[in-house]
C-alpha cells in the first residue's frame, strides 16, 4: 500500500493513477463458500407440516414431535385455541404442553407463562375451570432454577391469586407455603413465600392471618438469609392493611424496628421504606417515640452509608416529613429542612469553590448517583414546601428552588420543571416570587425541560397574572416583563430541533395568551409568526397546530383593522396561494374558524373562498374541500344565507359533472348523499338544533361585543383628548380673564358641538356602555383556553341581537356568562 500524507492534495495524474490501480488489486476478495441450502432435506421433511391438520391437530402434532421452535409458538398461540375452541384444547393441547414444559428451555417457559396469564385476563374460560386445568402447571414452575423464568411464573401466580376463591386459595397455596417457608426450603422457595403471603394477606379474614399467616411471617423475618429478611420485610405493609392496626402495631412495628437495627445495608433500606408507608397507621406516640428515633438515626448515618440509601431517602423524604408534621419540635422541624436543603446541593461546588461539610464526587459513576439524588429532591419540593408553610417559602426554600432550577443536571430541571405548576399553585399569591425561574426554564438550552415545563404552560401562566395581590391585569404584566421574549426565544428554540412534537405542544399551548398579554402584543410578537411557521414549516401537525393557535388569537385580536388584514392575508398567500400544500393548510384554517367562530362570520369571510377551490387544479385539494363541505353547509342558515346554499349548490353539480379524477368522483358522491341528508339550520331556534344554535348565537354576540368595546375605547380616548385640550384652554382664559367662573360651565358646550342630547346624558350613556364593555372583557378573556364551544344553560334566548347597540345593552343579562377559550 502507498499511503498518502494527510497534507497531500489529490493527484489525478496519470503515475498518480496507476499508483491507485495498484492499491486497489492488492485488496483482493477473498471468496467464501455459500450454503447453497439452508436446511437438508432431512429436516425440512422433519419440518414440513400436513396442511389438512385442522389448527387443534396441528397443534398436537407440533408439541409431540415438532423443535422447539415449533413447540414455542404453539405455546404463544395458546391463548388463540382458548378463544377458537377451549373445549379440545383443554382436553387436547394442554397436556402436552404440561408434559413439554418439563423439558423446555427458558424461551418457552416465559412464553408459557405469559400465555397463561393471558388466558386469564381474556377470561376465556371461568375460574374454577382455570383454576383446574392451570393452577398446577404454574405452581409446579413457580420454583424454577432459572430467577427469570420464576419470576414470571410468580407474577402469573399472583394476578391468579386476585381472582381465586378463598377456599382454593387456603388448599392449593396457604397450606403448601408452611412446609415451603421452612429454613430447610431454598433460597429461591422462601423468596416465592414472602411475596406470596403478601398477596394472601388480603385475602383472609383477620384472625385467620394471626393464626396462619403471621407466625410465617415473623419466621421469614428472621431468616438466616438477609434477602429473604429484606423481601419479607417489603411486603410487611401490605399485611399490615390486611390485619389492622392493633395488630401492625403489636406484631408489624416490633419486627421492623428489629430489622431497621440489621446489619444488611438492604433489609434497612426496607425497614426505612416501609415504616414511611405505614406513617399514617400509628398515632402520634408511636410516631414520636418509637419510629422518629429511628428515622433519626437512619438519616444521620446516610452520608457514611452506600449511595443507595441516599437515593432511597431522598425519594422518601417528602413522604416522610408530612408524616411527621406536627409531632416535630421547632429543633426537629429545622434538622429536617437543612438535611433536606444539604441533599439539595449533593456534589455540586458552592459559589466559593468549596462544598459545604460534604464530598465532592469521587468518580463519574459516584456523580451520576448524587444527580439522582438531586432529582429526587426536586421531586419532592412541593411537599417541603406544604412542610415549612407556603408563607414562609421565600426565607426557607428560596434559594433551594433556584439551584434546582440552575442545576446543572438536565434530569434535575427537567423534574423541577414537572413540579413547577404544583410549586405555583401552592405560593398562591406569593407565586410573583418564582417568575425569574420560570423565565430561566423557559430559556433552558434543554428541550426535554422545556418540554415538562409547558404541559401546565396556560395554568402556571394564568396563577402568574392572577394569583398576586393587585387584582388588575395590566399591573400584574408588570411583575412579568421578560416574558415575552422568553415565550418568543422558547418557540423558536423547538423550531429549530428536530423535536418536532415539544414545538406541536408549544404552539398549542400558546393558544392561552390571549388571557395572559394583550391583543396588540399578540399581534406584533406572536400572530406572524404562526402565519410563518404555516408558510416554512414543514411538519403537518406542527403546521395545523399553528392555525388553530392562529385563528384563536384572531378571534380575541381587539382591533378590526388588524382581523380585516389577517383575514386578506389568509385568503391571499393560502387560499390563493401558489403550491397546493398551502391550499390545503387555508382548508384546514376553514375547518378551526368553523369550530371557533360563529356561523356568519364564516359564511361573510371565509364560505366563497372556500368554494373557489372547487376549480383547483390539484386533486388532493379538491379532496379535502369534499371532505369539508358538509361543515361548510352546516354554517348556513335558511333563509338569510339562501343565495350562498345555491353557490354550494352550483360547486357540487359542478364536480359531479366535470370532475375527472375517479377517487375525487368517488368522493363527491358520497359527499353528495350526505349534504342530501343533511337537516338546514333556520335563523328562528328549532328544538333539534337548540344547543348548536344557543352556542353560536353566543359566539356572534361575543363578535360584536369585540366591535363593540373596539368602538368604545376609541371614542374614549377621543374624550380623553378633549378633556385635556378643555383643560388647557380653560387655563388660558383663566388666565386671561379676572371672570372665570362662568367659563368653564360653557366650555363643553362649545367644545361638542351640536348635539340633540345634552352633554351631560350623552356623557352618562357612554360610560355606561364602556364600563359593559369592560365587564364583558374582563369575563371573556379570563377563563382557560381550552372550552371555547361552552355554552352555560343559563343564558337568555330570545332571539339574535340585531345592532352593536342593541347587543351592548343586552351585556348585563351575559355578565355570568363563561367565554372561554
Amino acid at each position: 500500500m502507498h499511503p498518502l500524507p494527510l497534507s497531500a492534495e489529490m493527484d489525478f495524474s496519470q503515475n498518480s493513477l496507476f499508483g491507485y490501480i495498484e492499491d486497489l488489486q492488492e485488496l483482493t476478495i477473498i471468496e467464501r463458500p455459500v450454503r447453497r441450502s439452508l436446511k437438508t432435506p432431512e429436516e425440512i421433511e422433519r419440518l414440513t407440516v400436513d396442511e389438512e391438520l385442522n389448527d387443534i391437530e396441528r397443534a398436537v402434532y407440533l408439541l409431540s414431535s415438532g423443535q422447539d421452535v415449533q413447540g414455542t409458538s404453539v405455546v404463544a398461540n395458546l391463548p388463540f385455541l382458548m378463544r377458537q375452541n377451549p373445549a379440545e384444547t383443554l382436553r387436547r393441547v394442554l397436556p402436552k404442553v404440561r408434559e413439554v414444559l418439563h423439558i423446555a428451555g427458558v424461551e418457552m417457559q416465559l412464553t408459557a407463562a405469559a400465555s397463561f396469564l393471558t388466558i386469564l385476563q381474556e377470561e376465556s374460560v371461568s375460574i374454577q375451570t382455570y383454576s383446574h386445568s392451570f393452577l398446577h402447571i404454574i405452581l409446579q414452575h413457580v420454583e424454577h432454577r432459572d430467577a427469570g423464568v420464576s419470576n414470571a411464573w410468580l407474577e402469573t401466580l399472583l394476578s391468579v391469586i386476585e381472582s381465586l376463591p378463598k377456599e382454593t386459595l387456603r388448599h392449593e397455596i396457604l397450606n403448601p407455603l408452611v412446609s415451603k417457608a421452612q429454613l430447610s426450603q431454598t433460597l429461591q422457595s422462601r423468596l416465592v413465600s414472602c411475596k406470596l403471603l403478601g398477596k394472601l394477606a388480603n385475602k383472609f379474614e383477620a384472625h385467620i392471618i394471626k393464626r396462619e399467616i403471621l407466625p410465617l411471617v415473623k419466621s421469614l423475618c428472621q431468616d438466616v438469609e438477609y434477602e429473604v429478611r429484606s423481601c419479607m420485610c417489603r411486603q410487611l405493609d401490605v399485611i399490615a392493611q390486611g390485619i389492622g392496626t392493633e395488630l401492625t402495631k403489636s406484631v408489624v412495628l416490633p419486627e421492623l424496628i428489629e430489622l431497621a437495627r440489621d446489619e444488611s445495608n438492604s433489609v434497612r433500606l426496607a425497614a426505612f421504606e416501609t415504616l414511611v408507608n405505614l406513617l399514617e397507621m400509628f398515632d402520634a406516640d408511636d410516631r414520636s417515640q418509637t419510629i422518629l428515633p429511628l428515622v433519626k438515626s437512619f438519616c444521620e448515618k446516610s452520608f457514611k452509608a452506600d449511595e443507595t440509601i441516599l437515593l432511597s431517602l431522598s425519594l422518601h423524604l417528602g413522604k416522610l416529613c408530612h408524616g411527621l408534621y406536627g409531632i416535630l419540635t421547632p429543633d426537629q422541624h429545622l434538622r429536617f429542612l437543612e438535611f433536606y436543603k444539604k441533599l439539595c446541593t449533593l456534589g455540586l461546588q458552592q459559589e466559593n469553590g468549596h462544598n459545604d461539610n460534604q464530598i465532592p464526587p469521587s468518580n463519574q459513576e459516584q456523580e451520576k448517583r448524587y444527580a439522582s439524588v438531586r432529582k429526587n429532591c426536586a421531586y419532592n419540593f412541593p411537599a417541603m414546601i406544604v412542610f415549612v408553610d407556603p408563607k414562609n417559602f421565600h426565607m426557607e426554600l428560596y434559594s433551594t428552588f433556584f439551584c434546582l432550577c440552575h442545576d446543572p443536571e438536565v434530569p434535575v430541571r427537567h423534574t423541577i420543571a414537572i413540579c413547577f405548576y404544583e410549586v405555583s399553585k401552592l405560593l398562591s399569591s406569593g407565586v410573583y416570587l418564582i417568575y425569574k425561574e420560570l423565565i430561566a426554564l423557559l430559556q433552558d438550552e434543554s428541550l426535554e425541560v422545556l418540554d415538562a415545563l409547558v404541559d401546565h404552560l396556560p395554568e402556571t401562566l394564568e396563577l402568574l397574572t392572577t394569583g398576586g395581590e393587585s387584582s388588575v391585569q395590566e399591573n400584574k404584566l408588570l411583575a412579568v416583563p421578560d416574558l415575552i421574549p422568553a415565550l418568543t426565544a422558547a418557540e423558536q428554540r423547538a423550531a429549530g430541533s428536530l423535536k418536532w412534537r415539544t414545538h406541536e405542544k408549544i404552539l398549542q399551548k400558546y393558544a392561552c395568551l390571549p388571557h395572559i398579554i394583550s391583543s396588540d402584543q399578540i399581534y406584533y410578537r406572536f400572530l406572524h409568526r404562526m402565519f410563518t411557521i404555516i408558510i416554512t414549516n414543514n411538519v403537518l401537525p406542527v403546521q395545523k397546530a399553528a392555525s388553530r393557535t392562529l385563528c384563536i388569537f384572531l378571534r380575541y385580536n381587539r382591533k378590526q383593522e388588524q382581523r380585516h388584514e389577517i383575514i386578506q392575508k389568509l385568503i391571499e398567500q393560502l387560499g390563493q396561494g401558489k403550491s397546493y400544500w398551502y391550499r390545503l393548510r387555508f382548508l384546514d384554517t376553514c375547518e378551526f374558524i368553523i369550530e371557533l367562530f360563529s356561523k356568519s362570520f364564516f359564511c361573510k369571510y371565509f364560505f366563497l373562498p372556500a368554494l373557489e377551490l372547487t376549480h383547483d387544479p390539484v386533486a388532493n385539494v379538491r379532496m379535502k374541500l369534499c371532505y369539508l363541505l358538509p361543515k361548510v353547509k352546516s354554517t348556513l342558515k335558511i333563509p338569510a344565507d339562501k343565495h350562498l346554499l345555491q353557490q354550494l349548490e352550483l360547486c357540487v353539480r359542478k364536480l359531479l359533472c366535470q370532475e375527472k379524477d375517479k377517487d375525487v368522483l368517488a368522493i363527491v358522491k358520497r359527499t353528495v348523499l350526505e349534504l342530501d341528508r343533511m337537516e338546514m339550520s333556520m335563523d328562528a331556534f328549532q328544538k333539534r338544533f337548540y344547543e348548536k344554535d344557543l352556542l353560536d348565537q353566543e359566539k356572534e354576540r361575543e363578535e360584536l361585543l369585540l366591535l363593540e368595546m373596539e368602538q368604545l375605547e376609541k371614542e374614549k380616548q377621543q374624550n380623553e383628548g378633549r378633556q385635556s385640550s378643555d383643560k388647557i384652554f380653560e387655563k388660558k382664559q383663566r388666565r386671561d380673564s379676572k371672570t372665570s367662573a362662568v367659563l368653564p360651565k360653557t366650555i363643553p358646550m362649545s367644545v361638542a358641538g351640536s348635539s340633540s342630547c345634552t352633554p351631560s346624558t350623552s356623557k352618562e350613556v357612554k360610560k355606561s356602555k364602556l364600563v359593559r364593555s369592560q365587564s364583558f372583557s374582563s369575563q371573556a378573556l379570563h377563563p382557560k383556553y381550552g372550552n371555547l364551544e361552552k355554552c352555560t344553560g343559563k343564558n337568555s334566548t330570545t332571539g339574535y341581537a340585531t345592532s352593536v347597540s342593541g347587543i351592548g345593552k343586552s351585556v348585563l343579562s351575559y355578565t355570568g356568562t363563561e367565554f372561554s377559550l
